[in-house]
């Protein structure tokens, strides 16, 4: 089995992180290949627990439900990428990348290690159950302030970044209905990889 590219979308509380966990493991079962596992988010969550400028600039603006700006989460991406992608590990982002720059950093990126035939999940959730799964999850993020803005964030910069790949040479775009349970996410996600 080639070693395969994915991206995962879908706005806060559709469960992206449990759906890459899981086809991690159907990949793994199924070629016993690693993967690159990229997650801005989790590094970022890392970073604040730091002490540097980089920890409180960082927290001030997740607070507030902002976007860090390109070039930090352009340079999360790349250290993680760098050192760490091989032609024979699978290449998984989660919340990556969530703007039109980044889209362009990833585009150039898989171009430079010749990665092609990229997946891209798209997880579909309304505004109305995505709140509902904040709300349960609580984390210390998750404030009715800083909910509100990441789906204007979302809206108006990480469906533009996922629309970057449509008709793009090389991309496929899968639409996932999030609204199931995790185990039917789970199917559809195999069904249209062909898993």
């Amino acid at each position: 089995m080639q070693t395969q590219t994915f991206v995962f979308f879908g706005i806060v509380g559709s469960g992206k992180g449990t759906q890459v966990k899981l086809l991690m493991d159907v990949l793994k079962a199924k070629d016993g290949k690693d993967c690159v596992y990229i997650s801005p988010g989790n590094e970022y969550r890392k970073i604040i627990t730091s002490d540097t400028q980089t920890a409180s600039l960082v927290k001030v603006t997740l607070d507030k439900g902002g976007l860090l700006p390109d070039f930090l989460t352009n340079a999360v991406f790349l250290n993680i990428v760098i050192p760490s992608i091989s032609i024979d590990k699978h290449l998984i982002a989660d919340g990556f990348p969530r703007s039109l720059d980044q889209s362009n950093c990833f585009e150039e990126t898989m171009n430079f290690y010749d990665r092609k035939n990229i997946k891209v999940i798209y997880i579909e959730l309304s505004k109305e159950e995505a709140i509902k799964r904040m709300k349960i999850r609580a984390r210390h993020d998750d404030t009715d302030e800083g909910i509100a803005k990441r789906f204007d964030e979302y809206e108006k910069n990480v469906i533009p970044a996922m629309n970057y790949f449509k008709n793009k040479e090389g991309y496929t775009i899968f639409n996932i209905n999030g609204e199931q349970t995790i185990e039917n996410v789970q199917k559809d996600i195999n069904k249209a990889l062909g898993l």
